[in-house]
């Protein structure tokens, strides 16, 4: 099924970011109706189904409508120059669970396919919860970003190091924290610290923010 939601990318937009979502619906046939639905205005490039299948919306040279009011590493719209897959997981709202292997095993490979096409550093494969803090929670907290990581997708790392201003470290990293401090506390710890999502700058957390700010930033 394509979904009649995108329209042309601005003309010297280059694409240079991966966005994974959950689909946050109770069922996977739902959210790929919605996402082709002419009235919801809302679309994602790809959805991943649980057992793996993998179902393309929209041409990736085509701008889906997926990320929103959207911001990282000082760039703003990112619907101009992402690529966005939707992975179906009923989320927070509808029972949040783990995702299957499978349905991981799938993820990993689109991944990796998509960025053998296009020049997407690794910094910017990120969460809709990265660039949408106040808004997003998904992929959340139960999506392995470590195993995609160890395969080459995104940037992981368990290491501290000393902390310094958690907000001027987050800021670093690429996440807004104009929408105050909270959510992108929240956001980070999501995405590197999964264990706590309360938005508390707790000394395990300022000294993760630390460590993530110079893997993120290492030429």
């Amino acid at each position: 099924m394509n979904s009649p939601n995108h329209d042309a990318r601005p003309g010297d937009a280059l694409i240079d970011h991966l966005v994974l979502h959950y689909t946050g619906m109770v069922t996977g046939a739902a959210a790929i109706e919605r996402l082709c639905d002419p009235v919801a205005k809302v679309s994602s490039h790809y959805v991943v189904g649980e057992t793996g299948a993998i179902h393309c919306l929209v041409a990736e040279d085509r701008r889906a409508w997926h990320a929103g009011i959207s911001f990282w590493r000082g760039i703003r719209a990112l619907n101009d120059r992402s690529i966005g897959i939707e992975i179906v997981n009923p989320g927070h709202e509808w029972g949040y669970v783990p995702f299957p292997a499978p349905q991981i095993a799938a993820v990993r490979a689109l991944c990796r396919d998509i960025l053998r096409r296009h020049p997407i550093p690794p910094r910017n494969v990120v969460g809709h919860s990265d660039i949408a803090p106040d808004r997003k929670q998904d992929p959340g907290e139960l999506f392995p970003w470590r195993a995609l990581a160890a395969a080459g997708v995104g940037l992981w790392t368990d290491a501290q190091a000393d902390p310094g201003d958690p907000l001027a470290g987050l800021a670093a990293i690429g996440y807004d924290v104009s929408l105050g401090s909270a959510p992108a506390i929240a956001a980070f710890q999501r995405r590197f610290r999964p264990a706590r999502c309360d938005g508390v700058p707790d000394p395990e957390t300022v000294g993760r923010i630390a460590a993530v700010q110079r893997l993120f930033n290492e030429p």
